[in-house]
């Protein structure tokens, strides 16, 4: 499939904003199942300084400077991605999960070695004796890490109810667990959390997802959404997404902008300012199918 995304923020400030710094991952990486083919930022007001670099995890990263005084800061990205339909791997090509934490535990070069970075613990990911509990019954003895993880992913999407107002930004992911509510970042952030205090090998992937209106009714211009999910590592087989909001292995409707060890790492866009008093943020996501 081919699609043209369109991922608008426009801040609103009270008092003008001499002055701001900020840091953008808002164009899609290149992947096994994902090639992007352009990709446009626009800003305004224009920036003072704008470099462009990839960071430590291979994400293409803007960073930029306005040094005009504002009251509107408006960030658009386009850009046009084809993503592959891929079939996931059989269950009998994965071994047991304990092989695979044995190997992250000792293994100390090549694609374990790249691996074994994403098993410990991150600033929004720590690792947690109640999160190891909670995935026990799908990681019992001998179990195959595929099947494993599969059904990991179908109980935090049966048993955790999407609820935006439920959490923020900072929720840890042990309130999440005990409120069984949250948004696909606090999903993800649990799926990981569980995996690494097992010793298994997770990072939060950020993206997008197509969103299909129901039957007879059109597509709404920004009904579509920033989403994340998680990938995680098979030595047998590389990296394997698993999406728990909902309950599926992403292929063909996810976009993938980037992957880190939590939503820090892969944040759309973060920054600093001065000035301003109250601000707001308005986000609009479109994407569409070419």
């Amino acid at each position: 499939m081919m699609y043209r995304v369109r991922h608008s923020t426009v801040y609103s400030y009270d008092e003008t904003v001499p002055v701001c710094q900020n840091e953008a991952h808002l164009k899609p990486r290149n992947a096994a199942a994902q090639k992007c083919l352009s990709n446009n930022l626009m800003i305004a007001p224009p920036p003072a300084t704008l470099v462009e670099r990839h960071d430590y995890f291979g994400n293409h990263v803007t960073f930029f400077t306005i040094q005009e005084g504002h009251r509107r800061l408006a960030i658009t990205a386009e850009s046009v991605v084809t993503v592959l339909e891929t079939a996931p791997p059989a269950l009998e090509e994965s071994g047991a999960w304990e092989h695979t934490a044995r190997l992250l535990h000792s293994y100390s070069d090549g694609a374990h070695l790249e691996a074994k970075h994403f098993t410990f613990e991150s600033p929004f990911v720590p690792l947690l004796d109640q999160l190891a509990e909670y995935a026990a019954p799908s990681f019992t003895p001998g179990r195959r890490h595929l099947e494993a993880t599969l059904d990991l992913t179908r109980r935090i999407f049966t048993e955790f109810k999407f609820d935006p107002t439920a959490t923020c930004v900072n929720t840890p992911p042990l309130e999440v667990l005990q409120k069984k509510r949250g948004v696909c970042q606090d999903f993800a952030h649990l799926m990981i959390g569980c995996l690494r205090a097992l010793g298994l090998s997770a990072r939060y992937v950020s993206g997008y997802l197509l969103t299909l209106p129901p039957p007879g009714k059109p597509r709404l211009a920004g009904a579509d959404v920033s989403h994340a999910w998680v990938s995680v590592y098979f030595p047998e087989f590389g990296w394997l997404d698993f999406d728990p909001t909902n309950n599926c292995i992403p292929s063909g409707h996810h976009i993938t902008l980037g992957w880190g060890r939590d939503y820090g790492d892969i944040c759309p866009i973060k920054g600093v300012f001065i000035g301003g008093g109250q601000h707001a943020m308005q986000v609009t996501v479109d994407v569409e199918p070419v």
